[in-house]
């Protein structure tokens, strides 16, 4: 289990304690699925007057001063828009640049995660692809709960901070005890924190609130754009308003077809997958450079007894301290992109030679093993990934699991526990199950790549075969995001689908992009990062 969208590098059963002690604060899960089965149906409504008329005021972004910002009044429950307060959607665009007669219409983009912001998300394809905004209005914004969008609230800094400070390997009954704990207070303190919002954080009210958008810019259809998590944000759009799309291109995909808990049963074998088959031979090739072993065998020896000994001795740099899953984090992080191996193999020789290493590779330890996603992003997370289906509740069936994964996939597998608890602890869900299956959508172009660690093929495929009309680009090697990834044949495909609408005959290949050499460290901001 592992939340989509990290950092790019450019760089028995255990007992459960119940719920009762906090009735009091929180609603009970009657009144949850009462308020959550109000957003039953998957049919478009009528968007109220008040949110259809409603004039956008822009004005320049305040991070990036290429694109335009405007607030969008959205309801809080699209299906009942007369109840509740209203939630606010931040959105941005970039205005296509080149003449009126060679525009397309707008391009609209998403972030991943669940958790990730997509405001400024439209100066990456602005700068690495200029023909495609001379072409599109590029336009994107922050899903509802996150970022200045309105916000979920689940933990504090310490509470945040906690739930991954621990080995979570240790599968000693107090340490599986001390993961339930901390799992179960993510799930009454996002109910807590984030109140009356918390059932509508949702893929499709985000869905509903990306139409809202279309219609505010004046556009009859839009094209998309989405990589990752963002693959089922533009699926169920598609399923809703088909007749909405021009063009969509799913880059990266989930399993979009399945519940989020199968699709992210997959991920502790693909990420396992990705380290065994990419990173730790890319490691030994180089062994002259960074000495960690001439064989991904060895390589991976060395690297199990340096888990061990921070596990008996944890590395304190500054505030950060760095242990056995502070290792682990900063592994997963890196080997999303193969630009990040050169990076986290200067961080793991560091370890090695910690009395004389420099100080650039003393202020490097800390950033690539002690850099979490944020604690909004984990709302996020949290929050769709809980709602969108229901988790099973039982807490038996993810000890075993987690159990079995982290015997067999242990990068991954020791921390599948932590992400499945919190949502067996969440209160049953009602949210609408949208069936996507492509009908009355223009071909679709779909990417991904063999050795993805997060998006896995097997997810990809099987979406693949549920949306009518698409085609699959399979892409060799194992990175995450595939357009603008430093690939002429992806690209090129991607933007002859964009400008004249064509897919390939067939589903095909293309090769994956060169590896780095041990000093090729990318600071290339991805326009695809999900």
């Amino acid at each position: 289990m592992f939340m989509l969208g990290k950092r790019r590098w450019a760089l028995p059963a255990a007992p459960v304690v119940a719920l009762a002690a906090i009735a009091a604060v929180l609603p009970a899960p009657a009144a949850w699925a009462r308020a959550q089965a109000q957003s039953s149906g998957t049919g478009p409504a009528p968007v109220p007057a008040r949110y259809a008329h409603q004039r956008l005021t822009w004005h320049p972004c305040d991070e990036w001063p290429t694109l335009e910002c405007a607030t969008m009044t959205a309801p809080r429950d699209w299906h009942h828009p007369g109840t509740g307060p209203d939630i606010s959607v931040e959105v941005s665009r970039h205005l296509a640049t080149g003449p009126a007669a060679e525009r397309r219409g707008v391009l609209m983009t998403a972030a991943g995660g669940p958790g990730g912001t997509g405001l400024g998300r439209p100066t990456g394809i602005v700068k690495y692809a200029p023909r495609v905004a001379a072409a599109y209005d590029v336009v994107s914004f922050d899903q509802r709960g996150v970022g200045r969008s309105t916000p979920a609230h689940c933990q504090t800094p310490a509470e945040f901070k906690d739930f991954y400070a621990h080995d979570l390997r240790d599968r000693s009954p107090a340490a599986i005890q001390g993961v339930l704990d901390r799992s179960r207070a993510m799930a009454e303190n996002c109910q807590r924190r984030t109140g009356g919002l918390l059932p509508y954080l949702t893929t499709e009210q985000t869905a509903r609130d990306m139409d809202l958008y279309r219609s505010l810019l004046g556009a009859e259809k839009i094209s998309y754009y989405g990589g990752s998590y963002a693959t089922k944000v533009g699926a169920y759009y598609a399923t809703v308003f088909p007749r909405r799309v021009r063009r969509a291109v799913l880059d990266s995909n989930i399993d979009f077809t399945a519940g989020m808990d199968q699709w992210e049963s997959g991920q502790p074998r693909s990420f396992q997958r990705r380290f065994e088959q990419d990173f730790l031979p890319w490691l030994a090739k180089y062994d002259s450079v960074y000495h960690y072993g001439r064989t991904a065998a060895e390589v991976r020896a060395k690297w199990e007894a340096r888990r061990r000994a921070l596990h008996d001795r944890p590395l304190t740099v500054g505030t950060s301290v760095i242990g056995p899953n502070q290792l682990d984090n900063g592994t997963i992080q890196a080997i999303y992109k193969a630009a990040g191996f050169p990076v986290l193999a200067r961080a793991l020789a560091a370890l090695d030679h910690w009395d004389t290493a420099t100080a650039d590779e003393r202020a490097l330890v800390p950033h690539v093993f002690d850099s979490y996603q944020s604690k909004e992003f984990a709302a996020e997370f949290f929050s769709v990934t809980c709602n969108d289906n229901a988790w099973s509740h039982d807490i038996g069936h993810w000890v075993e699991r987690s159990a079995r994964d982290a015997r067999k996939y242990p990068l991954v597998g020791p921390r599948e526990l932590a992400y499945a608890a919190t949502c067996a602890y969440w209160p049953d869900t009602a949210a609408p199950q949208v069936n996507v299956t492509g009908e009355g959508l223009p071909p679709t172009l779909m990417l991904n790549s063999l050795r993805d660690p997060a998006t896995y093929y097997e997810g990809a495929v099987a979406a693949h075969r549920g949306l009518r009309g698409s085609r699959l680009v399979t892409v060799e090697g194992g990175d995450h995001g595939q357009y603008l990834n430093g690939n002429p044949c992806v690209d090129s495909l991607v933007e002859k689908y964009l400008f004249d609408g064509d897919l390939p005959a067939h589903d095909t290949t293309c090769p994956a992009p060169p590896l780095p050499g041990p000093s090729e460290i990318s600071h290339r901001s991805a326009a695809t990062r999900t």
